[in-house]
């Protein structure tokens, strides 16, 4: 009994309740101004994307306001509710940092490195402003677009042919085309229309055909065959004489065209007085625009060239046979348009009864000169001795903006980015002498619109954006020095964002640049836990030394800037880790939509990657160098409390 007694260990001492209590209060103080101000930055760095308007505004709003409610809530329960759970649940012995197996790996990995790089300084920094400034010309080489192409798993046919063609002439080329369309093996359905829909949302002209082409399961393809060669193939086979190919996607294509006018990826719009002049203008510039790379499906949209039935009566022959001109036109509306003589009701339904010659009787200028009149006089008069009767050229359609005529002339981008294209395109037209006369002017249309549109909305408020961020990290650090250490992470986001969209081939768009701006603010928010970190190791070295330079030493500031950059350092790899493997599977998604959302997660991942090394690597070493600056030229360090 005495023995069990002597070998009986002592029951370890352990902390009271108020002082976990006080510990978790303390803890908490320490991180949750950190983290609160981070949440504000990230939603403040979504500021351009409420700005947005037009069709990107509709597209990114939503995704903004969702981020924003979820980040407020966010940060009121990191203040309210984290405090309090961590309290009821967080009990008991805890084991050091030390013992975390996962913890001992990584900082067996860290400790070596960042000595390294506190070894070679200049080479670090080097290596790391080279890398930015390389990057620079790497997204000043990339194309622009305004959003990622979204592969609808279908194809649009529309081809234009002449405005004067016939209806019967119509319903033969649309067979044609669909038994052409439907030989691709990769074609599942086709079904084409001419001319408009009973709506008086459709103002199509009968010369337009529109072709909805429905593609089979891509493991029903040919091998190696993609959507851009069965494109190119249907091209080949339908190139029929006076007919103008254009290919296109039916959302796209009604989104277009509600939204700028334009059926195809980008128009010219022509304004002016007179539609002849208009359309010599139109020529000029399809002329000028023809051989440009990218530009497919290049055709100017019909002015002139429609046919009108023209009946010029004479008065003199009318007063001969004692009629009227209203006499003329009600027997001309009767005969070709018909008259109403009654209703025929069906159930709930209403149609009204309209009577006019048969097709054979109107369907020729010789038969509707025959129309027969009557005269109290002489009986039956043929209409051609009373009236003229002939066909005219006339405008098919006309169009008008803002109290103007406008003319248009419509292609696709195909092969080549959208900004590069038009740019060339635009460089040309300048280069041109007489396009354009006086008093008649062009306006590019269509995603390029849009696409300067955004650029201009997120050109002038980024810098608002980063003046917002530099002064919520000073509210945060009471420092200018620590709020500049946060932001430069900013700027080596970039880097990982620049290389991996520039070696995936992506190009930029506005999609891509939302993605950059919610990236700032997940990097500053990494780089806001570690000086938090860091000044509370200044912290500790004070304490323990007190804060002078005759007792810190240049080897005490560097042993404690890597012990809090590596003894904390699991708490950093974890925030970085939440956000890439969110992401990650993303690259490996398929179906629709992720040719869409792959250009949008690129730039973060690569960008949370380089922002992440930046942070665990370059961070602590600019604080070490301005805590030495601080030490040498103060005689003490300037540490600020980041705990309340």
């Amino acid at each position: 009994m005495i023995w069990h007694k002597k070998n009986k260990k002592a029951k370890e001492k352990w902390i009271t309740e108020e002082e976990r209590l006080s510990i978790i209060e303390k803890s908490s103080k320490q991180v949750s101004r950190g983290v609160f101000f981070a949440t504000v930055i990230i939603i403040t760095s979504f500021l351009p994307v409420f700005l947005l308007t037009g069709q990107e505004g509709k597209m990114f709003h939503p995704m903004a306001y969702t981020k924003t409610f979820i980040l407020i809530v966010d940060a009121l329960l990191v203040l309210t509710l984290a405090p309090v759970l961590i309290s009821f649940f967080m009990k008991g012995k805890f084991r050091p940092d030390s013992a975390n197996p996962v913890n001992r790996f990584l900082e067996r990995i860290y400790t070596p490195v960042i000595q390294s790089v506190m070894k070679w300084r200049k080479t670090t920094l080097a290596i790391n402003i080279l890398a930015l400034l390389v990057s620079i010309p790497l997204l000043r080489s990339l194309g622009t677009e305004f959003m990622p192409p979204l592969d609808e798993q279908s194809i649009l046919f529309m081809p234009v042919t002449l405005p004067d063609v016939s209806n019967s002439e119509m319903k033969r080329i649309l067979q044609v085309q669909d038994k052409i369309i439907k030989s691709v093996p990769e074609v599942d359905k086709v079904l084409g229309k001419a001319g408009r829909a009973s709506t008086a949302t459709d103002n199509s002209p009968i010369s337009m055909i529109e072709t909805i082409i429905m593609l089979k399961p891509h493991k029903e393809w040919r091998e190696g065959i993609t959507k851009a060669k069965i494109i190119n193939e249907l091209d080949a086979k339908l190139q029929i004489p006076g007919v103008v190919n254009g290919w296109t996607q039916p959302i796209i294509n009604r989104i277009n065209m509600l939204s700028t006018g334009i059926r195809t990826d980008v128009g010219v719009k022509i304004y002016g007085q007179y539609l002849d002049t208009i359309a010599v203008v139109s020529e000029r510039v399809k002329t000028a625009l023809e051989g440009t790379a990218g530009i497919a499906d290049l055709y100017v949209e019909p002015i002139t060239g429609g046919k009108y039935l023209a009946i010029d009566t004479r008065r003199a022959d009318l007063g001969r046979y004692g009629l009227s001109v209203d006499d003329v036109n009600q027997t001309v509306e009767t005969a070709l348009g018909g008259a109403p003589i009654g209703q025929t009701v069906e159930g709930r339904q209403r149609f009204s009864i309209n009577v006019r010659l048969a097709q054979d009787y109107r369907n020729s200028v010789d038969n509707i000169k025959r129309i027969p009149l009557r005269s109290a006089a002489f009986g039956e008069v043929p209409l051609s001795a009373v009236a003229d009767v002939k066909f005219e050229d006339g405008p098919p359609m006309i169009n008008s903006e803002n109290a103007l005529l406008r003319g248009a002339v419509l292609f696709n981008v195909r092969d080549r980015d959208l900004g590069s294209t038009v740019k060339e395109a635009i460089e040309k037209l300048n280069q041109q002498k007489g396009i354009l006369p006086a008093g008649y002017f062009l306006e590019w249309s269509g995603q390029y619109e849009s696409l300067i549109r955004g650029q201009q909305t997120l050109m002038w408020i980024a810098p608002i954006v980063l003046v917002i961020i530099f002064f919520s990290l000073y509210f945060a650090f009471h420092s200018i020095r620590e709020a500049f250490l946060s932001l430069i992470t900013v700027q080596f986001a970039l880097i990982g964002g620049a290389y991996i969209i520039y070696f995936w081939g992506v190009n930029l768009s506005v999609a891509v640049a939302v993605c950059f701006i919610a990236l700032f603010g997940i990097a500053v928010e990494t780089g806001i836990v570690m000086v938090i970190y860091l000044n509370d190791a200044m912290h500790q070295l004070i304490k323990r030394k007190g804060n002078s330079s005759e007792a810190i030493t240049r080897e005490d500031l560097r042993e404690y800037v890597i012990q809090g950059a590596a003894k904390r350092l699991r708490p950093k790899i974890m925030t970085v880790c939440v956000s890439l493997f969110g992401l990650v599977p993303v690259l490996w998604a398929t179906g629709v939509g992720t040719d869409v959302m792959k250009p949008v997660v690129l730039p973060m991942i690569g960008g949370v990657f380089t922002s992440a090394i930046h942070i665990l690597l370059v961070t602590p070493l600019i604080f070490l160098m301005a805590k030495e600056y601080e030490l040498k030229k103060y005689g003490k360090l300037e540490v600020y409390d980041v705990h309340h």
